[in-house]
């Protein structure tokens, strides 16, 4: 990889099941360098928070992850206009949507006039936040519109790793009953690859 220069932006998606750390770690590494980063937010946060109804009607939830997919990639794009040279922190990407597609994952690429291969190109680096659930810990924290149970959490981190461990500069950063270590794990290889990105 080589450095990047003038207009372009390195991006890198974290991601992983619900409850990993992905958010607090994104966090504390902008605090950390500052402006060199931008961070850009969780879409279905967002969408929930200002309003946008959740339910677990299938029909209903493909509107939401269509929704959810269309935010995604124009927030990332204008992200890249608004802050050229800055290293994006993307908390999820756009392959997210398709772990929750009721119809599977080939539909939800289809449905959204695209493919698994274009939308891994998105990004520089995939960093993968296991979630707490696979050791049987509360993933509750502090997201007030998170609503799945462990068992939930725990099968979209697989079929979110499925979707996202094919990618070339992928990083999997376990779950540990230690989260300070695993958060200073993960900030470690966000580290890594922020460097590896811009190195000369």
């Amino acid at each position: 990889m080589n450095k990047l220069t003038g207009s372009e932006c390195g991006k890198i998606c974290l991601t992983g099941g619900p409850g990993g750390g992905k958010s607090t770690a994104a966090d504390l590494f902008r605090r950390e360098l500052g402006d060199k980063v931008v961070i850009v937010p969780e879409t279905a946060t967002m969408l929930f928070s200002g309003g946008f109804p959740r339910t677990d009607n299938p029909e209903g939830v493909l509107h939401t992850q269509k929704a959810i997919y269309s935010v995604q990639v124009n927030n990332e794009d204008l992200h890249t206009s608004i802050y050229p040279g800055r290293m994006l922190l993307c908390d999820r990407g756009t392959i997210d949507g398709a772990a929750y597609w009721p119809g599977g994952e080939e539909e939800f690429f289809k449905e959204n006039n695209t493919t698994l291969e274009q939308e891994l190109a998105r990004y520089d680096a995939i960093i993968f936040f296991e979630t707490a659930a696979v050791g049987g810990i509360s993933i509750e924290g502090g997201n007030p519109v998170r609503n799945e149970t462990l068992d939930k959490a725990i099968e979209l981190d697989r079929r979110l790793h499925n979707l996202y461990k094919s990618h070339p500069n992928f990083i999997f950063v376990p779950h540990s009953n230690s989260f300070m270590k695993k958060i200073v794990y993960g900030l470690t290889s966000i580290e890594s690859m922020f460097k590896q990105l811009n190195r000369d």
